[in-house]
């Protein structure tokens, strides 16, 4: 069978192939078991092999990265536009080498087993956070149904819990759920504290995070972040790097008027929620005379508001981080305006 591309829906017990020859036209069209579909293609001769970027698709594509196939994998976003009328397995098989038929498509790099074991700390220890926050936010909620009302922030979780443990007039069932919540806090605060600890000794053992801890916003959590997650080969630009994480204005133009609306927020979440906060930190302490207070930052906050300014500084944080990723430099810093200009 003379194929030039097989396009593969994945899921989590059959998958759909769809193949096609070199003149596009569709030679194979079956639906495999999970336990078949490495015999199968261990059968073919080596060819190109398309599937979305989804759970599972890295582990697939080592797998038959090794028995010679040329593995690319596309974002899903990219692959909607393709789907024909009538959603199913084979119209979104089908779609998938549709979309990987175009010049223009771009592609996802196959990540490796150490690269995706790297980050599974860094989503792990967000998990946690969240599950503490949701924790702390019903521990309120409950309270205040008994007019007890306590200030927000992880910081104010114990206090909380002290005027319940101590309030008589609270009934006992109220004061015992609420005690059974702050023993889940707790049992996280000590997780996420382990898990960070981990961290820092990454970052500390990794000379480019700590490389990356210099810029202004960026702290070791943020640095390590960036250095698991970013391949900066990937990116023709510290301009390319800032619209992949969301940070560039979405433009909506027509009949030759140019309009840009918010940022896209496309990509990274996580990586844009560190850089966007980080500069929020920045803002809040910059003034004349401070060691991040650069003419640009000022101007733009005479100009801007504060949120606004955030989200620029942050695209500027990340074309940094781009070029030192791609150079090797150290941060060198901006020059700063003193406190009588």
């Amino acid at each position: 069978m003379d194929l030039k591309r097989i396009a593969i829906d994945t899921s989590k017990h059959v998958f759909t192939v769809h193949g096609v020859d070199q003149q596009d036209r569709v030679v194979l069209g079956r639906d495999l078991k999970r336990a078949q579909l490495e015999p199968f293609f261990r059968k073919l001769v080596a060819t190109e092999v398309v599937m979305e970027a989804c759970g599972g698709s890295h582990h697939w594509g080592r797998v038959l990265t090794g028995l010679g196939h040329r593995v690319r994998l596309i974002l899903p976003q990219y692959v909607k536009p393709f789907v024909k009328r009538g959603k199913n397995d084979r119209n979104d098989a089908e779609a998938i080498s549709e979309a990987a038929s175009r010049p223009t498509m771009r592609f996802v790099p196959v990540k490796s087993a150490v690269q995706q074991a790297g980050t599974m700390i860094l989503k792990t220890r967000e998990l946690l956070v969240r599950q503490r926050t949701q924790l702390i936010n019903a521990m309120r909620g409950h309270a205040a149904e008994f007019g007890v009302i306590a200030a927000k922030g992880t910081a104010k979780a114990e206090a909380l819990l002290d005027r319940v443990a101590g309030d008589e007039t609270l009934p006992v069932e109220a004061r015992e759920m609420i005690a059974v919540l702050g023993d889940q806090i707790k049992d996280l605060d000590i997780r996420i504290a382990a898990l960070e600890a981990r961290m820092k000794q990454a970052h500390n053992a990794n000379p480019v995070s700590q490389s990356l801890e210099g810029i202004p916003g960026i702290g070791p959590i943020g640095a390590l972040s960036l250095v698991l997650t970013v391949d900066p080969a990937r990116f023709r630009s510290g301009r390319h790097f800032a619209a992949w994480l969301g940070l560039t204005p979405r433009e909506r133009s027509t009949g030759g008027k140019q309009r840009m609306g918010g940022i896209s927020r496309a990509g990274d979440e996580r990586l844009r929620q560190l850089l966007v906060l980080g500069a929020t930190a920045v803002i809040r302490h910059v003034k004349p005379g401070s060691r991040n207070a650069s003419a640009w930052l000022l101007s733009l906050l005479e100009r801007r508001p504060r949120k606004v300014a955030a989200v620029a500084l942050a695209n500027k944080m990340a074309r940094v981080v781009w070029a030192m990723l791609t150079s090797g430099e150290a941060y060198r810093g901006a020059r700063t305006v003193p406190a009588s200009a």
